[in-house]
């Protein structure tokens, strides 16, 4: 929200508890809804130019015993949402091990990854279809390993699989990146990680 504000961007920030956002701007527009609720997110979307999704699941033991279909149900919603409204683009944040870039995780990361992580990525594989079969102008952005690290504008942009790999990158670095793609078409249909 920071970044596409400073960039002169009108924000709406939708989510849960959108209204406890410790941040006030004339360009900010906080809206509490569901994600998991049609009317919630057809009301999000009047006058909105681009949509970028990151959904998260509390880590706890649900993620890791019980079912996850938050981003795929979500996601559903969303892209529905979206082509009623005739809103075109779409930054879906999944991460690294998503889709075919899971091929790319190390034998013991895919071991600690599949226990931990495994039910929800499971769920943003589904995801992925979803987005990459939706028709709308899509980027699947793939993120490593989050840090609370500056913005530092130094990150690398995997777009070939052959160069995927695993490793860290500031949540501001991505932010720096995600704002980006609401008006760049460079990856348009990709699914690029980031990488510090």
């Amino acid at each position: 929200m920071k970044q596409a504000l400073s960039r002169g961007h009108e924000v709406r920030a939708f989510a849960r508890s959108a209204d406890s956002i410790g941040l006030s701007n004339a360009r900010l527009e906080k809206r509490n809804g569901s994600a998991l609720k049609v009317s919630d997110i057809a009301s999000a979307m009047t006058g909105v130019d681009a949509v970028i999704l990151t959904f998260g699941v509390r880590a706890g033991p649900g993620m890791v015993l019980g079912p996850v279909d938050l981003f795929s149900r979500a996601t559903e919603i969303v892209i529905d949402a979206m082509k009623k409204a005739r809103v075109k683009r779409l930054i879906c944040v999944t991460g690294f091990g998503a889709g075919d870039s899971r091929s790319k995780l190390g034998p013991l990361q895919a071991m600690f990854f599949q226990l931990l992580l495994g039910r929800a990525y499971e769920d943003k594989d589904v995801q992925e279809v979803m987005v990459r079969k939706s028709g709308l102008d899509w980027i699947i952005v793939r993120p490593v390993v989050l840090t609370s690290g500056p913005k530092t504008c130094r990150y690398k942009v995997l777009d070939n699989p052959k160069d995927w790999r695993s490793g860290t990158i500031s949540r501001a670095d991505v932010a720096d990146f995600l704002v980006k793609q609401m008006q760049d078409p460079a990856y348009l249909g990709k699914t690029p990680v980031l990488i510090s």
